[in-house]
């Protein structure tokens, strides 16, 4: 307890330290008092506004919207896939080579690549809703295109057109998680829409082996076209816009085309008259469609990706000669060849699902030790918002390398298992579908994080990067195979892989001061704006 005395000569009073124990004046009830805050100090605490929710939906409301995106992310890859046990009947029918029929599969590369970049830059503007009922518009017309061709040519323009409708899907439905989610959730529910999304990566062979075996080829496209009106109707009816420019979190009333058909039934349950976007709602120029490209010129986000493109090429390159190969060494028809498919599809399922709830350990477990590093309660949520220094590449990262270990070593004997029983490269087609899904999974989610504010864009820069170099990888695996055969081939892939593995430690070791030098970078220039 202090006391102060006064000396009464005009200087500053003097403050001498009196013992608590020793005042005579403070009985026990007063320092009980003193030392439980007054009603007033919480009243003054209660009145401080808490910050408002980063998106107003359940985790159960977000999961169904997940699905739902996921159904339509569902035919950039399955439209690719269900295609392949198809390659030698097309070949047949149209009396043109493997190597000239592989190319239309190249074309769908190509083009998926470069659609999101266009597509997903207008979602980040528009919104979510109508570039989705967009691409699926053009999308259907390019399967009933398909579905009546009869030439060469045909398929492969309408390949392409099918290409630029589906391809967007996936980089839109990316979008839409990263509108409703934090870092913390975001890792489990993008494991969630690559698992659903990659269903197509494992039933669609065997549908389009089923589908050509007994219908012809182009049924494909007529089962294509239906199950696609489905998801569109699934759009319309039930997913709200969620780009928080226009929706906000969730609380921004919805109108027009932002408004799901459901909501004139059962009305918009969190919507609140006079609430209004957080940011500014941007307009579309050239500037947008041309901007993701200089995501490309961020040292952190181009190690990112062109590591992922090497490993999506190398999978892609034993996808796609599958068909040929297998039929060549153990004779099999078209509805085998599609069967053998589902040891890879069900590999890219179980890799994204594993693989987006590890995550979201990881990140708790990166989120303890940050908070006892820097003496935080542990139960402190942590994101690069609150905490820019929190090492998201670290988290996101950390199991990365014996995924990859794993990859290159089932590449490197894969040529070898071809001399084998047919079991043996199918085993090693889901471990590599699930090493390889794996890696895309976690690289989705850390371009997410580091352009939370332009998901889908980052997002379509990630499907640009992967579809060309793997375009050029599908494009030259027939090639090699006739020139080096099989085990040599696939062995000089893994090494390849292997070369590229020290992008991981560079991404590790100065990621995140590349990271806080864009952010700050960002900063001025919107300073200066």
């Amino acid at each position: 307890m202090s006391s102060t005395k006064f000396s009464g000569t005009g200087k500053e009073p003097q403050v001498t330290e009196t013992s608590v124990a020793s005042s005579p004046s403070l009985s026990a009830q007063d320092e009980k008092q003193l030392a439980t805050p007054s009603s007033e100090s919480i009243n003054l605490e209660s009145q401080i506004p808490s910050p408002p929710p980063y998106h107003v939906f359940s985790r159960s409301r977000k999961m169904q919207m997940v699905y739902i995106v996921s159904l339509a992310a569902i035919f950039s890859p399955l439209s690719s896939n269900i295609y392949f046990p198809a390659l030698g009947l097309i070949s047949k029918e149209l009396n043109v080579s493997i190597s000239l029929t592989t190319l239309t599969v190249t074309v769908y590369m190509i083009v998926q690549g470069l659609a999101p970049s266009f597509w997903g830059s207008f979602s980040d503007v528009l919104g979510r809703r109508m570039i989705f009922i967009g691409t699926f518009v053009v999308y259907i017309i390019a399967n009933i295109a398909l579905g009546v061709s009869n030439n060469y040519g045909e398929l492969m323009a309408f390949r392409a057109l099918q290409a630029a409708g589906s391809a967007a899907t996936i980089s839109i439905g990316a979008g839409v998680i990263g509108d409703i989610t934090t870092s913390a959730e975001r890792g489990g529910l993008v494991g969630v829409f690559g698992g659903v999304r990659m269903l197509g990566q494992g039933i669609g062979p065997v549908f389009g082996g089923i589908l050509s075996e007994y219908l012809g080829y182009r049924s494909i496209f007529w089962f294509l076209t239906i199950l696609s009106g489905f998801s569109l109707f699934s759009i319309l009816f039930f997913l709200p816009e969620t780009l928080r420019t226009v929706a906000g979190n969730g609380t921004v009333p919805l109108h027009g085309i932002y408004k799901p058909w459901i909501y004139c039934i059962t009305g918009q349950e969190h919507a609140k008259q006079g609430a209004v976007p957080s940011a500014e709602k941007k307009k579309v120029t050239f500037k947008t469609v041309v901007a993701p490209l200089g995501f490309l010129g961020e040292k952190d986000v181009f190690i990112t990706l062109f590591f992922g493109a090497i490993v999506y090429t190398v999978w892609s390159m034993v996808t796609s000669s599958t068909s040929d190969l297998f039929e060549s060494t153990y004779g099999l028809n078209t509805l085998e060849v599609g069967l053998t498919f589902l040891g890879n599809g069900f590999g890219c399922m179980s890799g994204s699902y594993t693989i987006g709830y590890l995550m979201d350990f990881n990140h708790k477990r990166t989120e303890r030790e940050y908070c006892v590093k820097h003496n935080l309660p542990l139960e402190t949520r942590i994101t690069t918002k609150t905490h820019p220094d929190f090492p998201i590449e670290y988290a996101r990262m950390r199991n990365t390398w014996w995924i990859t270990a794993l990859f290159i070593v089932c590449t490197a004997v894969y040529g070898v298992s071809l001399e084998t029983h047919l079991a043996v490269p199918v085993i090693l087609q889901y471990i590599l579908a699930y090493c390889a899904t794996a890696i895309f999974t976690i690289n989705s989610a850390l371009i997410i994080d580091l352009y939370p504010g332009a998901s889908a864009s980052a997002t379509a820069v990630n499907n640009l990067m992967r579809c060309l170099v793997g375009a050029a990888g599908v494009a030259a695996i027939q090639p090699m195979i006739d020139a080096l055969n099989a085990q040599w081939t696939f062995l000089l892939l893994a090494g390849i892989t292997l070369l590229m593995v020290p992008l991981l430690a560079v991404e590790m070791r100065w990621g995140a001061g590349w990271r806080h030098e864009r952010t700050e970078r960002l900063k001025r220039k919107g300073a200066s704006a």
